[in-house]
């Protein structure tokens, strides 16, 4: 619940497992570039090694599973490749619920941000398709920080650029990284498990702020 001490002025969500289903894109994409290097990236450890964690901490680990001599440099010099993969297929998919989509256009008297260790160019597009991009007050993405979650930088950046305190925000998050960072950063978590369940979540967390009966689309609750 909601601290009375701190009304909740910002909701604060990861993008990858939390607005969007995107994961399996990141994998496939991960799949096709590893594979020469005798990499067999299944489900399992992809979702243990390469989500939540920084760049280098995942090529890092991605070496060591190789049969064939590789570096995490080598691995890097792929990004562009796996960057072009992943936004082929993301266009062929409705990768945000449209009822989610028009569930946050409706909330829009409360500040709304994301923090997504994911490249703007990856995930820009994908945001402006869906037209969530100019609802958002603030977006961090992974080319902004210096430190990779679970350090608290990105949702501290956050928080500075929505110009709440910490405890004014609520974060959605659905990794042991993202939540670590959030929680470091003196905000409030809701772990997300899938991503269906995040309009639930989200009108859960509006209806403390103002009941579902005092808001619709386009309208903006007196400050």
């Amino acid at each position: 619940m909601p601290s009375t001490a701190a009304p909740i002025k910002a909701l604060i969500f990861d993008f990858d497992g939390v607005l969007a289903d995107t994961e399996p894109l990141h994998w496939q994409a991960w799949r096709e570039i590893l594979r020469p290097y005798g990499i067999e990236l299944n489900w399992e450890i992809f979702q243990r090694i390469c989500v939540g964690l920084s760049d280098w901490e995942m090529l890092n680990e991605l070496c060591r599973l190789a049969t064939k001599p590789v570096t995490p440099d080598e691995l890097r010099a792929h990004y562009p490749r796996k960057r072009k993969l992943f936004r082929a297929l993301a266009e062929r998919r409705q990768l945000i619920d449209p009822g989610l989509i028009d569930l946050l256009k409706s909330i829009l008297f409360i500040r709304l941000g994301i923090v997504t260790s994911s490249n703007e160019e990856e995930i820009q597009p994908i945001l402006l398709h869906a037209g969530l991009l100019d609802c958002m007050t603030a977006v961090v993405y992974g080319n902004n920080v210096q430190h990779y979650k679970p350090h608290p930088e990105p949702y501290r950046i956050a928080l500075q650029r929505l110009g709440v305190a910490p405890g004014e925000a609520v974060v959605f998050e659905d990794s042991a990284a993202g939540m670590q960072s959030a929680r470091e950063a003196g905000c409030r978590v809701v772990q997300v498990v899938d991503v269906a369940s995040v309009p639930e979540l989200v009108r859960a967390e509006v209806a403390e702020i103002f009941p579902p009966q005092s808001y619709s689309y386009g309208y903006t609750p007196p400050k």
